[in-house]
């Protein structure tokens, strides 16, 4: 069961954000500003921390600061009134995770929080489980019921990338630039020979496959 601190002075709105977490199977912690939710992180592990950005004592920037230069990276999602694209900005190069504009709509507080505590795991652990199929980051290998094998290192980080965001459309040039450093002369033809080299070794997978986005790019699906 994963833990969630939810940092909130608003008395009613700690409660309500409170109890649709529990709701919804999370075990809450909640503290009143920055300098409560450290306390409470000395002692309790969070998986993932709710920060209203205006607090007293330490809003919500500071906190995110403070837990970034401790070096943790819990997954955090501020949520605050501020809807202006320079508060976003500072929030993000705080080391925010995700940001919500109150009012928050509680189905979509859940969507993101089911979605970040998912990429974490997968961050942590550097594995990703589908079906049969395991991706180990560590030792850049696929294991399905047939056997094991080791990837080429480009191989592996593209369909590593497409499945730890399954359904989600990337771009030959953001895989591009992600995969392939900056400064490499690989154009966006690189990225089809890889995919097809991928299709290719894992035709015959149960599990997932890769879908061509006609006009935009290339995402990673779960076979029902």
């Amino acid at each position: 069961m994963f833990s969630i601190l939810v940092v909130e002075d608003d008395l009613n709105t700690r409660r309500l954000t409170a109890d649709v977490l529990e709701e919804n199977g999370y075990t809450v912690l909640t503290a009143k500003d920055g300098v409560e939710a450290l306390e409470v992180l000395d002692s309790k592990h969070a998986d993932l921390i709710i920060a209203d950005i205006m607090m007293p004592r330490m809003d919500g920037y500071e906190l995110t600061r403070q837990l970034r230069q401790s070096g943790s990276s819990v997954p955090i999602i501020m949520v605050t009134a501020k809807e202006a694209i320079q508060d976003k900005k500072k929030g993000f190069i705080e080391g925010t995770d995700d940001y919500m504009v109150k009012p928050v709509d509680e189905e979509e507080m859940l969507l993101r929080i089911a979605a970040l505590l998912r990429r974490s795991q997968i961050m942590n652990e550097h594995r990703i489980v589908i079906g049969q199929t395991v991706l180990d980051y560590d030792r850049l290998t696929v294991t399905e019921p047939s056997g094991t094998s080791e990837l080429p290192p480009k191989e592996f980080m593209l369909i590593y990338k497409l499945l730890s965001y399954p359904d989600k459309i990337f771009t030959r040039r953001q895989l591009i630039d992600e995969i392939w450093d900056l400064s490499s002369e690989s154009d966006e033809r690189t990225v089809d020979v890889h995919v097809n080299r991928l299709r290719d070794r894992f035709r015959d997978n149960g599990d997932f496959e890769i879908i061509t986005v006609r006009g935009l790019g290339y995402k990673g699906v779960k076979k029902q």
